[in-house]
């Protein structure tokens, strides 16, 4: 169970698949629980209770069937992760012998390869939703410190009655934005409740406080923090329905119970109601960010005004349905359990797994029986056993030793010249994996050599991703000072040499984690060239934002074409928000000019087009500012 980008360990692979696939019906059974309590209740804040505890349940059951799943050795096992001694080499010896007759070998390998891609499938799902959560965070913090101001001093009384009211001490800034269409709270400990233009001016001040006691309602409540949780569920666990069923009735529930903490603190259902309804339904904000319309509209509405009725049918019919997906899941799920303990081996209580079971992941099936018959072939000859014949002294190594008095060559075993090396601990797996995957008495004294103090399992690691001694010395003659694992990064991710030699001569510093994140994001020093040659100087993190939005040279030149001249923070957010140069070209043309990048990221996030304008025009309005332009396209008049 090998492959050139991952070098975990086998038994860590093997344990998170059956993890990972366990997984799908312990999901299942969690989802349908939840949907037969959630039938039984009708008070949103138990519902809510339920949803959250649901999704702990969600989180802690991969994780506890991992741990399970790990073998265990005793205390005193002599088997495969007990420390090697001497004593050990003639079993470790026959071990290797033994492999190619493993009944099941191949079986288990081909087995082996389809969870290791699993688990790789899961690591780059992983990674790829992680981006959708940076890119929120990313997000709360321009729209925290970005196109935001004060609210009048008004407004800022009538919200502090508010938070008295609601009984929060802590201190909560309030400010108003163009830049989100709905009332939203974001921050963690310094939480900011944003206030649209328009709900400040199209909004009733008894509408304005209920919508204003929703927002409060969350800090109250600590939502963000439970939303924050919900995010991380969504990241690691993205592959399963039941997650983000799960979250998204979490979510639906939350924005219920706020609206019922609102309507206590305001009195007033139907005028709340109303405010919501005027308030249009716009899902731009970021996941991480809580609106008052991150909840469908009418089911809400409805639930406000007491019009929203389960009827007797529908509940029993979902109270079966639940019960029988639960029934369905439990009963797969034992099934399932049953396959992965057939795949780690006998069942037996009293079973040690076998070697084959144990490293069967660390090549691939081709390597391994070719090393196996080599290993048989050297095993032939133990230490002091060696034949009188010189037929093949001419053809040993640098483990050759003379036998006292004699004259004889007396090949040293493999163990033994490991030992030489300077390798001191390591377990009858370890040194089988080393063996089989070709490290040899020369790679370590060489890697020694270049100051890297490795083990065992780091070795290994190093051999199967094509670390040479000569790439790491390439490495540290560019002044880079990696740790074994940094090196298999880099090797993995195609960081050469010549990459790291072409990004300093375009005039980029950046140490052993920027550079590799530099490669896998896609960086060339071309792009760094242009860049600069642009009179743009980012550092490394910039330069893979800026690519991975896809802000080119060619966008540069054009949004200074039409008389743009931005930052690199400037660039990303007019990118990440479809901002191209001819929509500024329009707006332009249109007769919207001296605007600065805030200005054009704020149309382009309220749909201000060009034909809004005209047709602005077209009723008589004219010499329009682009904060009135918002405000008639969500008062929605034309």
């Amino acid at each position: 169970m090998t492959h050139p980008a991952f070098p975990l360990s086998p038994v860590v692979v093997q344990s998170l698949g059956w993890a990972l696939l366990h997984f799908v019906w312990q999901g299942a059974s969690v989802a349908a629980a939840l949907s037969v309590l959630m039938v039984c209740c009708r008070k949103a804040s138990t519902r809510y209770a339920l949803g959250v505890g649901a999704l702990v349940l969600l989180v802690a059951a991969p994780l506890i069937t991992f741990l399970l799943l790990l073998p265990r050795p005793g205390p005193h096992s002599t088997g495969p992760d007990a420390p090697l001694g001497a004593a050990s080499v003639a079993w470790v010896r026959a071990t290797v012998a033994r492999a190619p007759a493993a009944p099941a070998a191949l079986e288990r390998q081909l087995q082996s390869d389809g969870l290791l891609w699993l688990v790789e499938l899961w690591f780059a799902g992983v990674a790829l939703f992680s981006l959708r959560a940076t890119g929120g965070l990313l997000l709360i913090e321009r729209l925290k410190h970005r196109g935001v101001r004060p609210v009048s001093s008004e407004v800022r009384e009538r919200c502090q009655a508010l938070q008295r009211r609601l009984g929060i001490d802590r201190a909560v800034r309030f400010c108003e934005t163009r830049l989100v269409a709905a009332p939203a709270v974001i921050g963690l400990i310094r939480p900011v409740v944003l206030l649209p233009v328009t709900a400040l001016t199209g909004l009733s001040e008894q509408q304005l406080e209920a919508v204003i006691a929703h927002e409060l309602a969350h800090i109250r409540r600590l939502d963000a923090f439970v939303n924050l949780f919900q995010v991380a569920a969504e990241t690691l666990l993205f592959y399963h329905p039941a997650v983000w069923w799960v979250s998204r009735r979490i979510r639906a529930e939350r924005e219920n119970c706020c609206d019922d903490e609102a309507i206590r603190a305001c009195g007033n259902a139907v005028e709340y109601a109303r405010a919501l309804t005027l308030i249009e339904e716009r899902r731009g904000e970021p996941v991480l960010a809580m609106g008052i319309n991150n909840a469908p509209l009418a089911a809400r509405v409805l639930r406000l005004l007491g019009l929203q009725e389960i009827k007797g049918g529908l509940r029993a019919a979902g109270f079966a349905s639940g019960l029988l997906c639960l029934a369905s899941a439990l009963v797969a799920g034992n099934a399932f359990w049953g396959v992965a303990k057939v795949s780690f081996g006998s069942p037996a209580p009293t079973r040690q797994p076998s070697v084959v079971q144990r490293v069967h992941g660390v090549v691939a099936r081709a390597a391994l029986n070719k090393q196996i018959m080599r290993a048989n072939a050297e095993a032939a000859v133990s230490p002091g056993q060696a034949s009188g014949k010189e037929t093949d002294s001419g053809r040993q190594k640098a483990g050759e030793e003379s036998s006292s008095g004699t004259g004889q060559g007396a090949k040293k075993g493999y163990i033994e010249q490991m030992r030489a090396a300077g390798l001191k601990d390591f377990t009858v797996d370890q040194i089988i994996g080393l063996k089989i995957q070709g490290v040899t008495p020369e790679y370590v004294h060489q890697m020694h050599a270049l100051g890297l103090s490795l083990d065992a399992e780091e070795l290994i690691a190093m051999k199967v991703q094509g670390v040479t001694p000569e790439y790491a010395g390439a490495m540290r003659d560019l002044k880079f000072h990696p740790d074994a694992e940094t090196l298999v990064g880099m090797r993995v991710q195609g960081v050469t040499p010549e990459y790291v030699r072409g990004m300093r001569a375009a005039g980029l510093k950046a140490n052993e984690e920027e550079i590799v994140g530099m490669k896998v994001q896609g960086v060339t020093p071309e792009y760094v060239s242009a860049m600069r040659g642009l009179g743009i100087q980012p550092d490394a993190d910039t330069l893979v934002g800026m690519h991975v939005q896809g802000v080119t040279p060619e966008y540069i030149k054009d949004m200074r074409a039409v008389g743009l001249k931005l930052s690199a923070d400037q660039l990303v957010a007019m990118r990440v928000q479809g901002v191209t140069p001819e929509y500024v070209k329009a707006l332009q043309a249109a007769g919207l000019k001296n605007l600065d990048s805030d200005d054009y990221v704020a149309a382009k996030v309220q749909g201000i087009t060009p034909e809004f304008v005209d047709k602005a025009r077209q009723h008589g309005f004219a010499n329009l500012t682009l904060e009135k332009l918002i405000q008639l396209k969500n008062a929605g008049v034309l």
